[in-house]
């Protein structure tokens, strides 16, 4: 164990820690209000909806501390415990060629790590969400996506692998910028795949029918210069009774999808009004931001990695015997999100920002009362929490709690109308 061990020993245990306080908080804070609908919503949402809400997000929670406390001692057995050392000697003794005895190393760890989180999935899933009425999924609708998820996993997953090992081992010393630049490429030809080839894979999308509602969204577009693939929705219902609604893929490939359960919830103002939000984060270059942040963090991580994988430190410290390219690549992309968990607060605001500003933009084009319409209802039939402990929010969502954004809304209506 050399200083580096140290350093990463201190960081993995104050993160868990962290993690495990702030879900504390999180159900102290929600069975503390359970009892009591908050007063911003106490005309639209009943208490038997917000003692469900409070439940159900107290078991997720649960399921969650359970879950960081197995990637834990997964990570451990991984880094501390040798795992990935021992995993790396048998695939260099199995396979002659170093390049896929490396691709074998990484996809072992990921198969590895696949098949531990599967049964928290399957609680989560067949007994959280099959308790609180969401989960729509059959056992053999769950195999099947478990097989085609693996499928595609190998399919796209081993070339993507291959070729970035390729990089590292045959580009020089700035093989990072390839490897960035690979990276990136590999992103936005994804993007523009999943919603065409991968998605109708897992769920069948179905073009919006014409009549009042498909017009009105028409019209929507028109006036916000979008333009789109086409309105479709999605077959949500065959596996959560949750509610959603998303844009997806890019340049021409743009399309909107509806979930069904959302077109069965809300009206047609409160669907415009979600989609008019959805609509604020494309006009107001949030996704182009967004981009630019993630594509200068790849970047800074592929340099930092250009720069480890040349430290015997990091290898030893982590417990790996056989300093490899795959074994690198594999190490820094297992320990930094142990580092990143303090910066997520700073990701949370710049996406909360975000959000403040999406609702702006929908309250200049149609009625913010519907969106906090639209808003309520979905908080109720999601089962959405109204009274997050506002530090657990801080590090793990996006987006507002509910009654400041509702407060927001409300402002703007005043201002607006």
């Amino acid at each position: 164990m050399n200083e580096f061990s140290i350093i990463f020993l201190i960081f993995l245990t104050t993160s868990l820690l962290l993690t495990l306080w702030l879900n504390h908080r999180q159900i102290r804070y929600i069975l503390q209000h359970r009892d009591e609908v908050p007063a911003a919503f106490k005309d639209q949402i009943e208490i038997q909806a917000h003692q469900k809400a409070a439940n159900y997000t107290v078991a997720k929670t649960r399921v969650s501390t359970l879950s960081s406390l197995l990637s834990t001692i997964l990570l451990i057995l991984f880094t501390f415990a040798g795992g990935i050392n021992e995993i790396s000697v048998a695939c260099l003794q199995m396979i002659n060629n170093e390049l896929a005895a490396g691709v074998a190393l990484i996809f072992s760890v990921i198969l590895l790590s696949h098949f531990v989180d599967i049964p928290i999935e399957l609680y989560q899933t067949f007994k959280i969400e099959q308790k609180f009425g969401f989960n729509k999924t059959t056992v053999k609708q769950y195999l099947k996506d478990q097989a085609l998820q693996l499928t595609l996993m190998l399919i796209i997953g081993i070339p993507v692998i291959y070729a970035l090992l390729w990089v590292m081992g045959k580009m020089g010393d700035y093989w990072w910028l390839y490897a960035w630049a690979l990276t990136i490429a590999f992103t936005f030809f994804m993007t523009w795949l999943v919603p065409t080839l991968i998605a109708p894979l897992f769920n069948k999308f179905t073009p919006l029918e014409e009549g009042a509602l498909k017009t009105r969204i028409q019209q929507l577009l028109e006036r916000c210069g979008f333009n789109s693939k086409g309105i479709f929705v999605m077959d949500g219902s065959r596996r959560s009774g949750h509610g959603n609604a998303y844009f997806t893929g890019i340049g021409s490939n743009k399309r909107i999808v509806f979930f069904d359960t959302l077109i069965e919830t809300l009206n047609t103002e409160e669907i415009e009004a979600v989609l008019a939000h959805e609509l604020g984060h494309f006009k107001c270059k949030h996704i182009t931001k967004q981009i630019v942040v993630s594509t200068f963090i790849t970047l800074a991580g592929f340099a930092l990695l250009g720069w480890l994988k040349q430290q015997p430190w990091f290898f030893d410290g982590l417990f790996v015997s056989q300093a490899t390219d795959a074994a690198a690549l594999l190490l820094f992309l297992l320990i930094s999100p142990v580092f990143m968990t303090f910066l997520q607060p700073l990701s949370s605001a710049m996406q909360r920002k975000f959000e403040f500003e999406a609702d702006a933009f929908a309250s200049s084009l149609t009625n913010p009362y519907d969106l906090v319409q639209a808003l309520v209802k979905l908080y109720r039939d999601n089962a959405s929490t109204l009274t997050p402990d506002p530090l657990y929010s801080s590090f793990h969502h996006s987006h507002p709690p509910a009654a400041i954004r509702i407060k927001h809304l409300n402002s703007l209506g005043k201002t607006n109308h």
